[in-house]
């Protein structure tokens, strides 16, 4: 999809709710930053003539704005989580995860897009039937087979092949233990 005001890519789709109509803007990298830059300008005043003592008017109608100069976006994109690898960056574009830890690893700049997208950050409906203080350890250890899997593939390249076989049968256990075995009947390598 092309940015609304260029040929460029659009890469930001932003929806606004204004007065109860839905209004969408696809943008490319620039546009996005000119635009959000006017929506922070725009709350900023209107905060201050809060402070005066007049209204605020529609300083919620407007978009947030993100508060991040090019500099620090660019800085933000490259940071990578250390199980899966995936870049800040191809979250944005790719609008997924890699896996479980990148919750952690991008704690600060996920909250608010959580908050902003469920309305709280904290889950609020079922969980599994499977014991809060074992679901703790259960995804550490599930998120570490996440983690195996990428050294088993770099030994593979490096032709590491005895390291490769150990990080394997680490997988094996995890899995078989929240699995319940059903890997022991897989073709063994």
């Amino acid at each position: 999809m092309k940015c609304q005001h260029c040929e460029k890519q659009a890469v930001f789709h932003i929806t606004e709710l204004e007065a109860g109509a839905v209004r969408e803007l696809h943008l490319c990298e620039d546009h996005a930053r000119t635009y959000l830059n006017q929506s922070e300008a725009a709350a900023e005043s209107a905060a201050e003539d809060e402070a005066e003592g007049e209204p605020a008017g529609g300083a919620l109608s407007g978009p947030l704005g993100v508060g991040q100069t090019a500099e620090e976006l660019a800085l933000l994109d490259q940071r990578s989580c250390s199980m899966c690898g995936i870049t800040f960056f191809e979250f944005r574009n790719q609008g997924r995860l890699g896996c479980p830890h990148d919750y952690v690893q991008f704690e600060k700049e996920l909250e608010p897009l959580i908050a902003n997208i469920h309305g709280a950050t904290e889950h609020t409906g079922r969980r599994p039937s499977r014991s809060a203080a074992g679901l703790a350890e259960g995804t550490e250890e599930l998120t570490a087979v996440i983690g195996l899997r990428q050294q088993m593939k770099e030994s593979i390249a490096c032709e590491d092949y005895e390291k490769a076989k150990e990080h394997r049968d680490a997988i094996r256990v995890i899995e078989d233990r929240w699995l319940g075995g059903g890997n022991a009947t897989k073709g063994s390598a």
